[in-house]
């Protein structure tokens, strides 16, 4: 199982492995493939050099030291998400640093003589874009080996291009938020996840004979924009196919707040205070305000059968 470990700066005497580590770091905001290559890379490094392989990390999202928030902190992985999908990975440790103004301030020599040299690195290896410190000081990997002063040595993974475009999280979230859930699971290598506990809302569904489970999603997490979608369901240790729409339900009623509601193909259980996970699969189509009940049941025949189209297919 692989080991969190939150650091604070300053960082004090940590309890560290007999071998010197292959150390990745970065932000990993998504885990995407850009990520992937950057782990793939000091793995091969770690296997080859017989070490263990930890990840440098950070939390919160870089945003909130920076700048005024205009709502809440969202992340494509949150912390116990990101740290699952390294432990997949091969990861053996995670280390999670947290940001503050204080760190985001030094200088990049005393963050490699205070920061990474007290993780006992013999290798960094991080992607060609990571910086760690202010710009203006040229905190970036084309100096870390001038910085290294030999102490280790340093890998930097070059850009990666994927259907045209740099694979980068700032691109994942846009898409996301377009309901191009399609494109980030093509650039994620995986379906994108979140999480989330069932819980009551209108039942409006089962009397149109489309039973849904509401799901309230914790606030830090990434969902996808409005609009409806195939989507798979872990309730219990046991995965569902289903149709999910996230929106406000505006064929009955206006200036409704967004929900999370997914009609679960061949499911009739009472799951309220599950904890669930949601993989959310293909975009089916956007929300729609229909003149009357019979035109909503009527296309919501048409998302059952395009699900199970898609499942079919898939």
């Amino acid at each position: 199982m692989t080991e969190l470990i939150k650091l604070h700066y300053p960082i004090q005497k940590l309890n560290l492995p007999a071998r010197d580590q292959v150390l990745a770091m970065g932000f990993f905001d998504g885990l995407h493939l850009g990520h992937q290559a950057v782990i793939a890379k000091a793995r091969a490094i770690a296997k080859e050099q017989d070490r263990p392989l930890a990840v440098l990390t950070y939390s919160p999202y870089p945003q909130a030291v920076f700048k005024k928030m205009n709502g809440p902190l969202r992340y494509l992985t949150p912390l116990d998400q990101k740290v699952e999908l390294l432990g997949q990975m091969g990861v053996d440790r995670v280390y999670c640093l947290q940001l503050t103004s204080q760190l985001v301030a030094l200088p990049p020599q005393r963050f490699v003589d205070q920061v990474l040299m007290a993780l006992k690195p013999a290798v960094v290896v991080a992607g060609f874009d990571h910086l760690y410190g202010p710009k203006d000081l040229q905190a970036d990997m084309e100096h870390l080996p001038a910085y290294s002063h030999g102490r280790f040595d340093v890998v930097t993974v070059p850009e990666q291009i994927h259907g045209g475009h740099k694979i980068g999280s700032r691109y994942l979230r846009e898409a996301l938020d377009q309901g191009r859930v399609d494109d980030v699971n093509r650039l994620l290598g995986r379906f994108h996840q979140t999480s989330g506990i069932v819980v009551h809302g209108d039942a409006r569904g089962r009397l149109l004979g489309f039973p849904t489970v509401n799901i309230l999603t914790p606030e830090q997490e990434w969902l996808p924009g409005i609009g409806v979608y195939a989507v798979e369901i872990e309730i219990n240790q046991h995965w569902y196919h289903g149709m999910a729409s996230i929106g406000r339900n505006v064929t009955f009623e206006a200036n409704r707040p967004i929900t999370v509601e997914i009609n679960i193909l061949d499911f009739d259980q009472m799951v309220y205070g599950e904890p669930v996970r949601v993989n959310w699969c293909h975009w089916l189509r956007g929300e729609e305000k229909f003149p009357d009940v019979d035109s909503l049941v009527k296309q919501l025949r048409q998302d059952q059968a395009a699900t199970q189209a898609y499942f079919k297919d898939n």
